[in-house]
C-alpha cells in the first residue's frame, strides 16, 4: 500500500508544481498584457482559477498524506503511546469518512452542474468540478494509509 500511495503522492506533487507554475505564468501574462499592451487575454484569469482550484484541492490531499495540516497536539501528546496510536487511527478513519463525503458530494455536484462551459476558454466545467472527487478520493486513500499503517515514516 505504501508503494501505491507513494506513487500517488509523487504524481500529485508533480501536478501541484505544474499547476502553480501555470497559474503564475497566466497571472504574469495577464498583468503584462493589461498594463503594458492595454489588452488582457480573456483566458488568463480562467486558467489561473482552474490551476488555483487544483493547487488548493490537491494540496489538501497532500496535506493529509504528509501531515502538514493544522493539528491540535495537546491531548495526543499527553496520552501514553498505545492510546495515542488508537486516537491517531480513529482520527485518520474520521478523515477518511469526511474524504469519502467530499468524493461523493463532488460527484453529485458534477452531475448537477454538468453540461455547461466556461465563459472565456469554453472548456466543459466538469474539468473544474472533477477536482473535488479526485481530491476526496486521494484524501480517503491517504487517510486510510494512516489508519492502517500508522507508523509510516515521513
Amino acid at each position: 500500500m505504501r508503494q501505491v500511495t507513494g506513487a500517488l503522492a509523487f504524481v500529485l506533487k508533480a501536478s501541484l508544481v505544474l499547476a502553480v507554475l501555470v497559474m503564475f505564468a497566466a497571472i504574469v501574462i495577464q498583468v503584462v498584457m493589461r498594463y503594458v499592451f492595454l489588452a488582457a487575454p480573456p483566458w488568463s484569469e480562467e486558467l489561473a482559477v482552474l490551476m488555483f482550484s487544483w493547487a488548493t484541492l490537491g494540496g489538501l490531499a497532500l496535506g493529509v498524506r504528509e501531515g502538514f495540516h493544522v493539528a491540535l497536539t495537546l491531548l495526543p501528546e499527553a496520552l501514553p503511546p498505545a492510546p495515542r496510536a488508537a486516537l491517531g487511527r480513529a482520527i485518520a478513519l474520521f478523515v477518511a469518512v469526511l474524504s469519502g463525503y467530499l468524493f461523493w458530494s463532488g460527484l453529485r455536484f458534477m452531475d448537477m452542474a454538468g453540461g455547461s462551459f466556461s465563459a472565456a476558454m469554453e472548456y466543459p466545467t466538469e474539468i473544474l468540478n472533477v477536482m473535488a472527487p479526485i481530491a476526496g478520493a486521494l484524501c480517503c486513500v491517504f487517510a486510510l494509509e494512516h489508519a492502517l499503517l500508522p507508523e509510516r515514516e515521513a
